[in-house]
């Protein structure tokens, strides 16, 4: 079960808008095939109602809605009719799974409790509405007050209408030894039951945790999409399913090949960047850097294991720098196309290990200009090439641009207005493909800015910008200045050298 939306929106800072999370669950539910989604959190607001009636919407079209959960209450008919007024068919009740959440924060007795939780089951079951029981704090439970955890399963196990129970380690403060401990002495007791595992990671163990509870008895797991959730978040989606595959040959519905995409999606929604080195979904996971790792590779695939790129959507890379050697450059221009001389190929080498002194970021994409730089091209042997720009910023006025640029000899020249600096000139260009060349610009995807830290007003600015080429393909291209508008320029200029240097050949 994907917790993401309900869970993972308790990540600080994370609120994800009503389009947002429908977006959301219908590729978690329509692409990467999760068995169940939870998505909100009953009586929240508003905002949160409109989005679960637009995601039950959009799953009782597409024939989904049992798989659509709620987080509810134990709050007499409350949570219950506000499920029915959005359409909801199951409710996740959250129920006291330890003696010290019920005695002293709802000041309550173990059998006041039970009795509230059967009064809302009870009316669940007139409504039609599924009920999935969670265990709060059952972590605790099992640990301080074991008896309170039996007198509330031993209450609840035999009403017809609770799916399942919900195993939560609310606080992270499980290991894998405990889950195994817990979790048998559950399934002792009660073996016809469904059990979920709900892990958390604050001490990094949500990963193990899970594993421990599936091969212990567990028939469910909670995860997110990239970890999200409170504190130090949940488990993640993609570690959970990788693992459980491969380490144990569990067969599951989640579709790989979508799992960066999810991620993908949610990063650019809940703001939360993604670590570079998070397992499966991070940017340099399937990067080699070292020198021999690539030449292995070329020998045999010596450094690859079961987690290959092209099973996630992804592709293999081979980083740049200072410990990269002959062996990733050469193949990092193989992939281009470009064949070079022994004695070219190793000024090549020391041009790039000279940058990765100096900790610049050396990709793919500059090895073309790598290449003329030490080949000793002229700066007119660009195919592309800004002969001159203005920009202009004025109060209460839109950022305004005229540029003139040389392509293939040619130059051309426009002017246009926009929403920022850099808006402006990038419209002023594609007016120019679109009008003289009667060519497509491509598509900004994303665009990001790296200042180095404690860095003066004048320091340098790294611009990076990922764009959308004919069919799909992204390229990725740098730029570096003082002012930030012009390292966008930079990159911008880069990858219309790259664009007509394919064109060319």
């Amino acid at each position: 079960m994907d917790s993401t939306l309900r869970d993972g929106e308790q990540t600080s800072g994370v609120s994800f808008l009503p389009h947002e999370k429908l977006m959301i669950a219908r590729m978690l539910l329509g692409e990467v095939n999760v068995d169940r989604i939870e998505v909100a959190s009953a009586r929240v607001s508003e905002g949160e109602k409109e989005a679960v009636k637009m995601i039950c919407r959009y799953a009782a079209q597409t024939g989904c809605l049992e798989r659509v959960e709620v987080l509810g209450f134990v709050d007499g008919h409350t949570s219950v009719d506000w499920l029915c007024d959005c359409g909801a068919r199951t409710l996740n009740l959250l129920t006291k799974g330890s003696l010290r959440h019920c005695t002293q924060q709802l000041h309550k007795q173990p059998e006041e409790h039970i009795a509230d939780i059967k009064e809302v089951v009870d009316y669940a079951a007139e409504k039609g509405i599924g009920v999935n029981i969670y265990l709060e704090d059952w972590s605790s439970g099992m640990k301080d007050s074991l008896q309170y955890v039996y007198q509330l399963m031993d209450a609840l196990v035999s009403h017809p209408c609770i799916k399942r129970f919900m195993l939560p380690d609310t606080l992270g403060i499980m290991n894998p030894l405990q889950v195994v401990e817990y979790f048998r002495k559950m399934m002792k007791r009660y073996p016809d039951v469904h059990f979920d595992f709900h892990a958390h990671n604050d001490y990094d163990l949500a990963v193990s945790n899970s594993l421990a509870a599936a091969l212990s008895g567990a028939k469910g797991l909670h995860v997110t999409v990239n970890g999200l959730g409170e504190r130090c978040g949940n488990a993640p989606l993609s570690s959970v399913q990788v693992i459980l595959k491969d380490q144990f040959n569990a067969t599951t519905s989640i579709n790989e090949s979508k799992l960066n995409d999810i991620s993908r999606l949610v990063e650019s929604y809940s703001g939360i960047a993604i670590a570079a080195n998070q397992p499966i979904i991070g940017d340099n996971v399937f990067t080699q850097v070292a020198g021999v790792h690539a030449d292995g590779d070329q020998k045999g695939g010596l450094y690859h294991n079961l987690l290959i790129p092209e099973r996630f959507g992804r592709r293999r890379a081979y980083a740049m720098g200072k410990t990269s050697g002959r062996a990733n450059i050469a193949r990092n221009l193989q992939e281009l196309g470009l064949d070079l001389t022994p004695e070219q190929m190793q000024r090549v080498v020391r041009r790039v290990t000279e940058l990765g002194d100096r900790k610049e970021v050396v990709t793919q994409d500059d090895l073309p200009f790598i290449v003329s730089d030490v080949l000793k091209h002229d700066v007119s042997d660009d195919l592309v090439r800004l002969v001159s720009y203005q920009v202009s910023l004025a109060y209460g006025l839109k950022p305004l641009a005229n540029v003139k640029v040389e392509i293939n000899g040619q130059q051309y020249e426009a002017h246009s207005s926009g929403d920022g600096q850099y808006d402006a000139f990038v419209k002023a260009l594609r007016s120019i493909y679109k009008d003289y060349l009667n060519r497509t610009f491509p598509l900004l995807e994303n665009y990001a800015v790296t200042i180095p830290p404690g860095g003066r007003t004048d320091a340098l600015v790294q611009t990076v910008i990922t764009w959308q080429m004919e069919g799909g393909r992204l390229l990725r291209t740098r730029g570096l200045d003082a002012d930030q508008t012009e390292a966008a320029i930079k990159a911008t200029i880069k990858m219309l050298n790259i664009v007509e240097q394919g064109v060319k050949h």
